[in-house]
């Protein structure tokens, strides 16, 4: 399919000058945009961590993690030398564990290569594992103000209907030219001469939310704390996302109230709603899990998934994915050897990764015969609440309650 054209010439991007797209741009980035805690600072430390973090997580799930990091490891060199055991447990939560790991190895490779500073290069900052390039421009342009563009999720939809266009994003002829527009306007925010944002009011920062919105309610509590000038380059990128997450948002978007309304060809054409025009979704398939919760004289029985696997290094209790028609008392004699003497269910719990929809279902069990094995650990309910479980079996750890006699056999992984 082609890209869309409007039907008035005098509605298209292209023909309005990239001055007034631009200066609308950080004019209203610099009234109304989130007083978030990374954007207090320059340091290229935070920015990253706090970029790093909002790759598939929401503003609002990253603000307590990004406060707790920057709290407990403050530079590179922090970073760098944490226990793998602290990191996952500062991480603990926001999943794609992943990223935590490549952030280390990140921050080493710098105390290697680049005397324990943060690079300024952007070829420099791509070479770092884990960033790619998105994350490379969104830290050069932020926190060295360098004229580098971003494309995520906020920016291409902002784009595509700006610009009117209607195939997908994904593909690589239609990507590549959103990376040119990006890159376009970035450059021309760079050869502004004055900077046209800059600190505000936190009235004004507060919006018509109120203290209720916990991203309102923390520039509140923080109105001492005054937002750095930012530069233009900086200020340029992050009103692109910011209008995305606020206004131009995947359904329903505030067109009355965005900037740059006269300049939508998606808006003059009434195609917000079907733009960007993304391939569909895979389907979903579904899968189903058993847990055993294990006690034998108050310590309960859990393992460490292996290095390499998915959550690998995270804590979760003995589990399996069940077969078709299996009952979990059958599925307990399979996987520890012997029938329990007791099962009682204690949470069923739901949640995704990627295209799966799992649902995992937590027993009680009671087994004779307790015997010590290699892969298992039986710990006391202090010394697990200082590990990183999974997000599914930390809510199990959260449901447990008063201790209950039983005891188990080895059991292997799954």
């Amino acid at each position: 399919m082609r890209h869309l054209m409007p039907v008035h010439a005098t509605h298209t991007p292209q023909l309005a000058t990239k001055e007034k797209l631009v200066a609308r741009l950080l004019f209203w980035f610099a009234a109304h945009a989130r007083d978030l805690p990374w954007r207090r600072t320059s340091d290229p430390y935070a920015v990253w961590v706090s970029e790093i973090m909002l790759q598939q997580t929401q503003v609002k799930t990253v603000i307590p993690y990004w406060n707790r990091w920057m709290r407990k490891l403050p530079t590179i060199q922090s970073a760098a030398k944490a226990s793998p055991a602290k990191l996952h447990k500062l991480w603990e939560g926001l999943g794609y564990y992943t990223r935590v790991r490549n952030l280390q190895k990140a921050a080493r490779q710098m105390l290697a290569q680049h005397d324990g500073k943060f690079p300024e290069n952007f070829a420099a900052v791509l070479a770092l594992p884990g960033i790619g390039r998105y994350t490379a421009g969104a830290i050069c342009s932020i926190a060295f103000d360098q004229p580098t563009p971003i494309l995520d999720g906020n920016v291409i939809r902002v784009l595509t209907r700006l610009y009117g266009i209607t195939t997908n994003p994904r593909a690589q002829k239609t990507n590549s030219r959103l990376w040119q527009l990006a890159g376009e306007l970035v450059h021309h925010a760079s050869r502004i001469t004055h900077h046209v944002t800059g600190s505000r009011s936190i009235a004004r920062a507060a919006g018509s939310k109120g203290a209720d919105d916990p991203i309102r309610l923390m520039a509140i509590d923080h109105r001492r704390s005054p937002q750095p000038i930012l530069g233009n380059c900086s200020a340029l990128n992050q009103s692109l996302m910011e209008l995305g997450a606020l206004l131009c948002t995947p359904r329903s978007p505030d067109c009355a109230g965005c900037p740059v309304n006269q300049l939508c060809v998606a808006r003059k054409q009434n195609l917000q709603e079907k733009l960007p025009k993304l391939a569909k979704p895979s389907k979903t398939t579904a899968r189903r899990f058993i847990a055993f919760v294990v006690e034998r004289n108050g310590r309960l029985l859990v393992r460490q998934r292996p290095a390499g696997t998915l959550n690998g290094h995270l804590w979760e209790f003995p589990n399996l994915e069940t077969p078709a028609g299996a009952t979990p008392r059958q599925l307990a004699r399979t996987f520890f050897g012997r029938a329990p003497t007791k099962l009682e269910p204690l949470a069923t719990l739901k949640h995704s990764i990627t295209r799966y929809r799992i649902t995992l279902e937590a027993f009680r069990a009671e087994l004779p015969n307790a015997h010590p094995q290699p892969d298992g650990k039986w710990l006391t309910r202090g010394q697990l609440h200082k590990l990183a479980f999974t997000s599914a079996h930390k809510k199990i750890l959260a449901r447990i309650g008063a201790p209950s006699i039983v005891s188990a056999r080895p059991i292997g992984r799954h």
